[in-house]
């Protein structure tokens, strides 16, 4: 938590086993603190306790504390600020901001691009082309501009969520020129300059990048390593009152966890208890791959104070910029006055083609899941086989696997892996405040045996740059 006080009892239980190794006590609990401010696990800026709190939280020395803060502050770890205490930073040599750059599908002949976690287009879409170009012809009568929609695409879309269970009109769509675009807009309609907005740490970083580029203020709760930690989640809300959330709950980016149903109905409490309008992120739903059932939309919970924000871009193709947001009625005029400042509408022919897969989706999805499950599973393997000290949850949806190394080299690997002929987004891309040295996102978008080639020339990479790489973690040194 950013700027926020962390308790003793909390950072006791994230430092779980931290005294099984060899070594000093002190030095042993720094190198537990300076894992988890590396892998972003406590945010940067965060306030620590103070050593006769953590002393007595840990039943060990006021020395061993005091000792492991002053390495922490030798290291750059750990800030002394008159009135703040102890609060946590990143040295300089971390370097969070390699291969933000990376336009994705650009020069990336004879390579192996684990940039983009999108997949090729799904089969159907060029019939669904030439029935919406039949279409086509009625329209341009007309001027082209539908601020709100296609009609005929947001009772499609309406369609969908009455489907999952969600009462939803028509007039509560807004199609927009991608989920991105939606996430823009609903920021700006809902938020002003200095306004706090909740998010989850790792994330997508350009829906990050999109919030501060409004003007607000990003509050960042890392997730477990089992998912999200709800009476964190439930404390940061408490302290920060923020005005708005960004969430991806269905198959989150990166880490593909799925959020439970009864979660999803505590966090809809602790955000309408703090008068939090939450933006969910719902681009991944359609990917489910293990045939499991999902849990209902989490704005089946609060009706009138979630935002939801949908896509085409995974379940479909990227290539067709549409997206949508469904949006309580009360909201509505806010939104298209937000949006009107941005843009007058999506494509005309792009919305008739998505409104003809959307009709076609029961029998389209099925194969296109079929596939991604065919690739997820080669893509475990192969890294199970050639990066055995890399670690990962198989998600049962989404598209990628969120690794976890022993060291925290990821901004490293990334220009070791290009030498090699391997495209990758280091790990600390994903954090919105720094840190994820020690992960690697891997989409499992590509086919089965350019996967597999491509782990192989990633495990030279890193067989490369850890040969000589002289502290590594044990595993009874990880949570």
């Amino acid at each position: 938590m950013k700027g926020q006080y962390l308790p003793a009892s909390t950072l006791s239980g994230l430092l779980g086993s931290w005294s099984d190794g060899a070594g000093p006590a002190y030095r042993l609990l720094a190198e537990r603190l300076r894992l988890l401010i590396a892998d972003g696990r406590i945010m940067p800026g965060s306030r620590l306790p103070s050593e006769r709190e953590l002393t007595d939280a840990l039943g060990v020395s006021r020395t061993t504390v005091a000792s492991a803060y002053r390495e922490l502050r030798d290291s750059g770890y750990l800030l002394s600020r008159r009135g703040s205490g102890s609060v946590t930073a990143l040295p300089s040599r971390i370097e969070p901001e390699l291969g933000r750059h990376h336009a994705p599908g650009i020069d990336t002949d004879g390579l192996y691009d684990f940039t983009c976690a999108a997949p090729s287009a799904v089969p159907g879409i060029s019939t669904a082309v030439a029935v919406a170009s039949a279409d086509l012809p009625v329209h341009l009568a007309t001027p082209g501009y539908h601020p709100q929609g296609l009609p005929v695409l947001r009772e499609e879309i309406a369609a969908a969520y009455e489907e999952r269970g969600l009462p939803t009109s028509p007039d509560q769509i807004i199609v927009t020129a991608g989920a991105l675009a939606a996430t823009s807009i609903a920021v700006r309609a809902i938020t002003q300059i200095g306004d706090r907005v909740l998010t989850e740490s790792p994330t997508h970083p350009n829906s990050v990048d999109a919030i501060r580029r409004s003007g607000c203020r990003v509050v960042a709760v890392p997730l477990s390593p089992g998912g999200w930690d709800l009476p964190l989640l439930e404390a940061t809300i408490r302290q920060t009152a923020p005005r708005a959330a960004w969430m991806v709950v269905d198959f989150q980016n990166p880490t593909g966890w799925l959020m439970s149903a009864a979660d999803r109905q505590r966090l809809a409490i602790a955000f309408a208890r703090a008068r939090t309008t939450a933006i969910v992120d719902e681009t991944l739903f359609e990917l489910s791959l293990d045939g499991q059932e999902m849990p209902p939309p989490f704005a089946s919970y609060d009706p009138t104070g979630v935002i939801t924000v949908g896509s085409v871009s995974k379940s479909f193709w990227g290539g067709l910029r549409i997206g949508w947001m469904r949006v309580p009625e009360p909201l509505i005029a806010r939104i298209l006055d937000a949006k009107a400042s941005m843009d007058l509408g999506a494509p005309v022919l792009d919305q008739l083609v998505v409104a003809e897969l959307l009709r076609q989706r029961s029998t389209i999805l099925p194969e296109r899941r079929l596939e991604l499950a065919r690739r997820r599973d080669a893509l475990a393997s192969a890294v199970s086989t050639e990066l055995p000290s890399w670690r990962f949850h198989l998600p049962s949806g989404g598209l990628s696997l969120w690794c976890e190394l022993p060291e925290p080299v990821g901004s490293s690997l990334v220009g070791v892996a290009q030498r090699n002929g391997v495209l990758l987004v280091a790990g600390s891309r994903f954090s919105p405040d720094g840190g994820l040295e020690s992960f690697i996102r891997l989409p499992f978008t590509l086919d089965p045996d350019a996967l597999r080639d491509g782990v192989r020339h990633l495990a030279t990479s890193y067989a490369d740059l850890t040969t000589d790489t002289p502290t590594r973690r044990t595993a009874a040194m990880i949570a």
